[in-house]
């Protein structure tokens, strides 16, 4: 193996997703840069690097420098250490700062940045915000290099780095290192795997206690992230063993110290197993809604002739005989459900409760699981709605809500809409913010796909019995014109739609099935639809959303993303300034893009729709224009984004679209079920065009078979479980 020394001259090409380089590097006794190949993470333009590898023959490029491996030399002399900082690739120094930082600090100037960043306060002009700054782009800068390094040289995947930075920050790599079962715990989606390979790699005994328990908590994590509240202890003691090699016994006993330790909580005959946060999120639920239910509701001097004249009077319009005898029935309880298909006027009853309940002096607040459905529900009712994380007050620095039993939600009555979409968690701390006097009344189509957190919250409350329910059955008349909602009927119903176009004259339907078992032929008609035949209708690119059960295959997410990139953003031909990669995707000025979890800072949520504004490549930043607020993401929060021309069913939950065109063949039979195809079908506001197979339509169809969720809600709120 051979080395070289250089200065990084130019990178031409590096890959953000597993940071395979091509660059230039400068070596001191060579006029011309040499080419290097390689993996070489978190390095910029100016850096002196020590490469070890080999020197290879490319057939078209010829002599190069194929790196195994590296390390940044930092500068030494006071020149050197002043150009290096003065170079721009520390966000928050320049040329002049630099200088004002090599003049005080001299040799130690970047031992104090790394190190003792707070001394950076001592310079005038410096202060709090800007060392922050300062350190905090320091830090991503090397650790970003070293835990990369310390991954590559232990031979692990490296996907989920930027995660483990973000989450550890500047100890990123000591936790790795001296604790790397944590990770598994902290960051589930890391898992245990990866957690596994570094500890094994670094010497640990796979008979180790620690790695066990590591494993069982993963278990128990994945079924969760997988929608189940428990798991069964068999399936758990057997995957154990599969995963870690141990036998029955060791694993028991490990899973023992757990249960000892109150990490794990053993129930119901000692058959199921929860993680103590999901025990005590279930128990307090069911006890909570049971508390709330022994109080007597309200008795308000109210009657069905008092409610028509208030909606009237506030609302200008008249309730149905079964709207208004539900408003009526609801001031009764003190915990219900409402639940309907699309058509059937949920909203309007929402709108109405609120104009009664206001009447009667009580404060009303409105709440939904996403920002997407917030929005939605402010749009329609003409009132303030907020997520429910909003609600409570969720502080994502602790991830701790500050609304709670001390702290009580300031209303009388809460409304939640699009409540199928809550998962157990955010059920426990709204339940638990919830006054005891308060009323509670929950919203949603028990018919659509369940919550993607664990948990099947609606159906089992619903269930359960114990909880009035009001159901709305009755389509408006308006509403009965709509093939897309005469059709969604149907369906929930189980009863084949007619799937025949349906047009007066020259008018166009608003709903369209376009026959074809060829998935390569599925895509290429969907990308004619998006680029031409629809667009002219709907010229927005967020007014056009293709939805498909799954991200893998021919026609899934993945495939369907990179080809409607392809014929829909006229940036593909473009230079390299106007794109930038991350995680296996290229993202470039124009895309449409989601955003994948909820970032308070940012004021941006888990399904959020966007548009990429700007790329800054210098800066390695991308700017996203949500509905003409911009946002920033830097190069390591890119894996917050994905592109979304094609989303998945289950992530499109809580919105609506003027036009939603479906994939749907049998390369999705694992997941073609009604309530999934009924989710999609409901999405579409003007017009649905499912473009598949009609044997996978007929499949979806005839499979009425929800997942079964391991939860003991419904259990609990009979009063049958142990608690």
């Amino acid at each position: 193996m051979g080395k070289i020394k250089g200065t990084l001259h130019k990178i031409t090409y590096q890959n953000e997703d597993n940071h395979y380089t091509i660059a230039r590097l400068k070596i001191h006794e060579i006029r011309e840069p040499v080419t290097v190949v390689g993996h070489l993470a978190g390095v910029a333009e100016g850096e002196m690097l020590l490469l070890s590898g080999r020197w290879v023959t490319h057939a078209r490029y010829g002599e190069q420098f194929k790196v195994e491996t590296f390390e940044v030399m930092l500068p030494s002399t006071l020149s050197d250490i002043k150009k290096y900082l003065g170079s721009g690739m520390i966000k928050g120094i320049g040329e002049s700062m630099a200088k004002k930082i090599v003049d005080h600090f001299s040799e130690q100037s970047l031992d104090i940045i790394e190190n003792e960043p707070h001394r950076l306060c001592e310079i005038p002009g410096i202060g709090k915000t800007k060392m922050l700054t300062i350190s905090r782009a320091w830090d991503q800068h090397h650790a970003v290099r070293k835990v990369m390094q310390f991954l590559q040289a232990n031979g692990i995947a490296i996907n989920h780095a930027s995660s483990i930075i973000n989450f550890y920050g500047r100890d990123a790599l000591k936790v790795i290192k001296s604790m790397p079962y944590q990770v598994s715990k902290d960051i589930p989606e890391a898992g245990f795997e990866v957690a596994d390979a570094i500890a094994l790699k670094t010497g640990t005994d796979p008979k180790d206690p620690e790695r066990i328990k590591a494993a069982i908590i993963y278990i128990l994590l994945q079924n969760e992230s997988s929608g189940h509240v428990f798991t069964d202890i068999t399936d758990m003691l057997d995957r154990c063993e599969r995963l870690t090699g141990a036998d029955y016994t060791t694993v028991l006993s490990q899973l023992v110290k757990l249960i000892e330790n109150m990490e794990v909580v053993q129930e119901n005959d000692l058959s199921h197993l929860y993680t103590r946060k999901m025990h005590r999120a279930e128990i307090t639920i069911a006890n909570k809604i049971k508390a709330m239910l022994s109080i007597p509701a309200h008795n308000y001097p109210v009657d069905e002739k008092d409610i028509e004249m208030v909606v009237l009077r506030h609302l200008s319009l008249e309730l149905s005989e079964e709207q208004s005898q539900i408003v009526h029935e609801i001031l009764k309880h003190r915990v219900s459900v409402i639940t309907g298909g699309p058509g059937t006027g949920k909203t309007t009853l929402i709108k109405a409760l609120c104009a009664v309940f206001e009447k009667l002096n009580q404060k009303v607040t409105l709440g939904t699981p996403t920002g997407r459905a917030a929005r939605r529900l402010a749009e329609v009712t003409g009132k303030k709605a907020f997520t429910l994380h909003r609600l409570l007050l969720y502080d994502p620095d602790y991830e701790l809500f500050g609304r709670n039993q001390e702290n009580p939600l300031d209303a009388d009555v809460v409304i939640v809409d699009e409540a199928s979409m809550v998962d157990t968690l955010l059920m426990y701390n709204l339940i638990l913010a919830m006054p005891m006097n308060g009323v509670l009344i929950l919203v949603g189509d028990i018919f659509q796909l369940p919550s993607v957190g664990a948990g099947n919250v609606l159906s089992d409350i619903i269930n359960s019995g114990v909880v009035k329910l009001f159901s709305l059955t009755k389509i408006f008349r308006q509403a009965e014109l709509s093939p897309i909602i005469v059709n969604a009927h149907s369906i929930r119903n189980g009863q084949m739609p007619s799937l025949e176009r349906k047009t007066k004259g020259d008018q166009l339907s608003e709903f369209y099935f376009i026959e074809s078992n060829d998935p390569e032929r599925v895509v290429s008609t969907i990308t004619e639809l998006c680029s031409y035949r629809i667009k002219n209708a709907f010229s927005h690119i967020n007014e056009i959303q293709v939805l498909t059960p799954m991200h893998k295959g021919e026609t899934g997410t993945i495939n369907l993303n990179q080809k409607l990139q392809q014929a829909l953003n006229s940036n593909q031909s473009k230079p390299l300034s106007s794109k930038i990669e991350s995680m296996g995707t290229t993202f470039m000025v124009g895309d449409k893009v989601m955003h994948l979890k909820n970032n308070y800072q940012k004021d941006v949520f888990n399904g959020d729709i966007g548009v990429i504004d700007e790329i800054i490549k210098s800066e390695n930043r991308v700017v996203v224009d949500y509905d003409g607020r911009l946002v920033d993401y830097d190069i390591l929060e890119l894996d917050e984004l994905t592109l979304a021309y094609a989303i998945t069913v289950h992530k499109s939950q809580g919105s609506e679209y003027q036009s939603v065109v479906i994939a749907l063949t049998t390369m999705h039979y694992p997941l073609l079920q009604r309530n999934l195809l009924y989710t999609a079908i409901t999405r579409g506001k003007e017009l649905v065009i499912i473009v598949g197979s009609r044997r996978a339509f007929e499949i979806a169809l005839n499979n009425n078979k929800t997942d079964m969720r391991l939860s003991g809600l419904k259990d609990r709120l009979i009063g049958d479980s142990k608690s």
